[in-house]
C-alpha cells in the first residue's frame, strides 16, 4: 500500500487558519497576541518586548511546527515560558559581604522623641507675640528670605532682623523647651 503524497499547496487548501508565511501570521493575530502579552505584564512596553521575544522564538520554529492551525497556543506557550524565565532571572540587589554595610554607630532618635520636642517647638511658636510668630514662621518654617519676609509683611529688612533676633532669644529661654531635652 503507498502513501498519498501532498503537496504544501494542496496542504495549505484544506487546513483552515494556514498562514502561508510567518509575516502574515503576525499581520492576522497581533492584536490577540498582543493582548495576551499584555496581560502577563504591567508595562505595555514590557508586553511589547515580551511579544517580540515570543515572536522571535516561534520564528525560528516555524519550520517544524506541523500544525499551523495551532500556531496561536504556542505563541502563547512561548509567552508565558520567556515571562517566566525572565522573572527567574530578575537582578537580585542583595549579595553577600563580609562586612555589614551599618552607618557610623550614630543611633538615628527615636521618632516619638523627635515628635515631642516639635509639638514643644510649635506651642513655644504658638507663645510669641502675633508680630514676631508671623516673622519665624515666614523666615524657617515656610523657609523665605527676610527680603522676602519684609516684603510679604509690609516692613524694612532690618526690622525682619530684630524682631527674629528677639524671638529667637525668647525661645532660647522659654520653660517649655526646657523640660523637653
Amino acid at each position: 500500500m503507498t502513501t498519498p503524497v501532498c503537496s504544501s499547496a494542496s496542504r495549505a487548501a484544506t487546513l483552515p487558519g494556514f498562514y502561508p508565511s510567518f509575516s502574515s501570521y503576525v499581520r492576522a493575530r497581533q492584536p490577540a497576541l498582543m493582548r495576551t502579552a499584555r496581560s502577563l505584564t504591567a508595562n505595555p512596553c514590557d508586553a511589547e518586548d515580551l511579544l517580540q521575544t515570543a515572536l522571535t522564538k516561534t520564528y525560528v520554529a516555524w519550520e517544524r511546527i506541523e500544525d499551523h492551525r495551532a500556531l496561536d497556543g504556542y505563541v502563547r506557550r512561548a509567552l508565558l515560558n520567556t515571562r517566566t524565565s525572565q522573572w527567574r532571572k530578575r537582578k537580585v540587589d542583595e549579595f553577600a559581604c563580609e562586612e555589614l554595610p551599618e552607618g557610623d554607630g550614630v543611633p538615628l532618635p527615636d521618632p516619638a522623641e523627635t515628635q515631642v520636642l516639635r509639638d514643644a517647638m510649635w506651642r513655644a511658636v504658638m507663645r510669641l507675640p502675633d508680630r514676631q510668630r508671623a516673622m519665624v514662621v515666614l523666615r524657617y518654617y515656610e523657609d523665605l528670605s527676610e527680603a522676602q519676609t519684609a516684603e510679604l509683611l509690609g516692613v524694612s529688612v532690618g526690622t525682619v532682623k530684630s524682631a527674629v533676633s528677639r524671638a529667637l532669644g525668647k525661645l532660647r529661654e522659654d520653660p517649655g523647651l526646657f523640660a523637653v531635652h
